[in-house]
């Protein structure tokens, strides 16, 4: 078994979700001044690579602390869903048929880890609202390499509705999918920080 990290790492001036908080990482203290190293963290609970809980988008939604760590490993497959293209929608068709039993999450890849930070960032494939309830329907969590399941930048947000609704959870902005295999089943750890919020930045790791 090999161990892949998906996750962005959290630096100063890193891109973010349109009008979330800027990211600082900064020092506090230092050993010149200080004898020790300390840093000051600024960020927004959806920085990089992070877990959307329900209570993101649904107004008596579980937070992240409703999940135990058993919840948040999970077998997942890998949807290639490159063939979109900027601004286009996955349909339900894309999700795989004769799922093995047993997969909890589908990872969905659009190629658009290639796009982070340059402009055309926000013009990231999404899922079409169908495909959002069929996931819910089926009860997956979804994962993405893009800065939301949605159109970034719309008004309505039906994928979180439909998955998050479900009570299950969204990752976003993961990289390094070239690495997950396409044909089987994988683990997939997604360990956001300990705090009771609508969402968290997380290390997510594929057991492959």
């Amino acid at each position: 078994m090999t161990l892949v990290d998906l996750t962005r790492r959290v630096e100063s001036g890193m891109p973010t979700y349109p009008g979330d908080p800027r990211v600082s990482v900064e020092p506090h203290a230092e050993f010149a001044a200080d004898g020790y190293r300390v840093s000051r963290l600024e960020l927004g609970s959806h920085t990089g690579t992070h877990v959307d809980a329900p209570a993101h988008t649904e107004p008596d939604g579980e937070t992240l602390d409703a999940f135990s760590v058993e919840d948040l490993r999970v077998t997942a497959r890998l949807v290639d869903c490159r063939d979109v293209g900027a601004n286009g929608l996955v349909g339900a068709d894309a999700l795989p048929s004769g799922l093995d039993s047993g997969v909890e999450c589908l990872v969905f890849r659009t190629g658009w880890e290639d796009e982070w930070g340059t402009d055309r960032m926000a013009d990231h494939p999404a899922l079409a609202p169908e495909t959002g309830r069929a996931c819910a329907e089926r009860d997956f969590a979804v994962a993405i390499d893009a800065l939301s399941p949605d159109p970034t930048g719309g008004d309505e947000v039906p994928v979180h509705h439909a998955v998050l609704g479900a009570g299950r959870f969204i990752v976003e902005n993961l990289c390094g999918l070239a690495a997950l295999p396409a044909d089987r089943p994988f683990e997939l750890f997604v360990m956001p920080l300990r705090v009771d919020a609508d969402g968290a930045p997380a290390r997510v790791v594929a057991e492959v």
